[in-house]
């Protein structure tokens, strides 16, 4: 950690310098940036629209973003962005005016050279500071962390269907269902047997019950019929009585 908040100031120290040169001579400034500029003004129209059309401006744009970055890599604050935005800046801040292979003194190519290798360093330094995660998991190997678990926590749920194919699924389905109806099958036979154990004993019980109702009636009906016939004959008898008394012929 400390060797962070050192190496960041020093090496956003040039490019706050730099940016504050710009902005004190834009003239010269655009003339660096010119080589960026017109590059970018053959870009499609998607692009080349957003770049200002004054080289000027687009040179203290450019100052502006290393200002910017500079202060927030030196202060630790969003490094890796600030890195990143820094390190699209070297070329038009300060490599267009380092075209070596075009300075014909042999003396002023050395130094140009030397100053172009020197801001190729800076991007290099800039990248890895830009990937820089600080012990931290990066934000591609989160990512891959997060899929690797979401597909182990589908595999646990779903077992048939990772360790099988679509064919084994169904036949899997196919032998619980038969296995299912054959359950079904066994419970219903069990069932039936069981109803006919309990209708065989009830069934008895009642015919015995019927035939000891039956035996009941024909004895009180023969019992009935004889009380029937007894009280025939004595009304019979009283009525012929009753006929031959003689108070009933003295009234014919």
């Amino acid at each position: 950690m400390l060797m962070r908040r050192i190496a960041r100031p020093l090496l956003a120290a040039a490019f706050i310098g730099q940016g504050v040169e710009a902005l004190r001579r834009p003239q010269q400034a655009g003339q660096t940036a010119r080589p960026a500029f017109d590059g970018l003004q053959h870009l499609p129209d998607e692009i080349s629209a957003k770049v200002p059309s004054d080289v000027e401006t687009f040179a203290k744009a450019n100052a502006l973003v290393q200002i910017g970055g500079g202060l927030l890599l030196a202060s630790g604050r969003l490094p890796r962005v600030a890195a990143a935005a820094l390190a699209c800046t070297v070329i038009p801040g300060s490599a267009g005016g380092h075209m070596f292979w075009m300075e014909p003194d042999i003396g002023r190519r050395a130094q140009q050279r030397q100053a172009f290798l020197t801001d190729v360093s800076l991007i290099g330094g800039l990248m890895i500071a830009a990937a820089d995660t600080e012990g931290r998991p990066s934000l591609g190997w989160r990512a891959r962390r997060a899929a690797r678990h979401a597909y182990q926590r589908a595999a646990t749920a779903m077992p048939a269907m990772h360790t099988t194919s679509g064919d084994a699924v169904l036949e899997t389905v196919g032998d619980r269902l038969s296995a299912g109806l054959q359950a079904g099958a066994e419970h219903g036979r069990e069932l039936a047997e069981l109803v006919g154990e309990r209708a065989g004993p009830l069934l008895e019980a009642a015919g015995e019950r019927g035939a000891q109702f039956a035996e009941v009636a024909a004895d009180r009906g023969t019992e009935l019929a004889q009380a029937a016939r007894e009280s025939a004959s004595t009304l019979a008898e009283s009525a012929r009585r009753h006929l031959h008394r003689p108070d009933n012929h003295r009234g014919r």
